[in-house]
C-alpha cells in the first residue's frame, strides 16, 4: 500500500505551483483539459478524458513509466479517453504545444491527498498501521523523490508525519516531443496557435 504525498509541508501531493504553474494550468483549462492542480490522482482502473475545447488540433501522449499512450491528432470539440489500468505516474504532453503538460497518478490505494495553498494536507480516516509514504512533485527529479520515501507506523495518536523538503528542477519543462526531438518553434501565423 502506498500514500502519495508532496513537498513544502508535513505530507503533500502537490501539482504545478507559482507563476509557471498558473500559466500552464490556465492554458490547459482553456483547452478543456481536466486539471486538478496539475496533478490528477486517480484510483488505478479509472479513465481520464482529454477534451479539446480549442478551435485547433491537439495530440495528447505519454511515453513514460505510467500508462503509455498516443491519442493522435484530434480536432476541437472532440474528446478522447485513456483508461489508466495499472498504478504509475504518467507525464502527459501535447505533441503540438510544448507548453501543455499534466500528470496523472494512478494509485493502488485510497489514501492520498493534495496540499492546500499553505502546503498542508489532511488524510481523513486512515486506519492505524504501516504505510509507505511517497512524495510527488512534477518538478522534482525521480531519484530525489525515491530518497524522500519513508515507511511509517501510524497509531491513533499520530497527528503529523513531519516535513518533506525537495528541490525543484526544470526537467519537466525541457521534454521532447513524442518522436524524441525538440519541438518546432511556434509560428505566430500558424492557425494552431490562438491569438488574442
Amino acid at each position: 500500500m502506498s500514500i502519495f504525498l508532496n513537498q513544502d509541508s508535513k505530507v503533500i501531493v502537490q501539482g504545478m505551483t507559482g507563476s509557471e504553474g498558473m500559466k500552464h494550468t490556465t492554458r490547459m483549462l482553456a483547452s478543456g483539459t481536466a486539471v486538478v492542480g496539475g496533478v490528477n490522482p486517480r484510483k488505478a482502473g479509472q479513465s481520464v478524458d482529454f477534451p479539446n475545447g480549442d478551435p485547433f488540433f491537439h495530440n495528447v501522449f505519454s511515453l513514460f513509466e505510467g500508462k503509455r499512450f498516443d491519442l493522435g491528432l484530434y480536432e476541437g470539440g472532440t474528446t478522447r479517453f485513456v483508461h489508466f489500468d495499472k498504478p504509475g505516474i504518467s507525464f502527459i504532453f501535447c505533441n503540438i504545444h510544448a507548453e501543455m503538460s499534466a500528470v496523472v497518478i494512478a494509485l493502488a490505494t485510497p489514501y492520498y491527498a493534495i496540499s492546500n495553498a499553505r502546503g498542508e494536507i489532511t488524510f481523513p480516516e486512515v486506519p492505524p498501521g504501516r504505510y509507505d509514504i511517497q512524495v510527488f512533485h512534477a518538478a522534482v527529479a525521480p531519484d530525489v523523490l525515491r530518497a524522500a520515501q519513508r515507511e511509517v507506523t501510524l497509531t491513533s495518536a499520530d497527528s503529523s508525519l513531519g516535513n518533506f523538503s525537495l528541490a525543484e528542477t526544470d526537467a519537466l519543462s525541457a521534454h521532447k516531443n513524442k518522436y524524441g526531438r525538440d519541438y518546432d518553434r511556434p509560428d505566430p501565423n500558424s492557425p494552431a496557435y490562438a491569438r488574442p
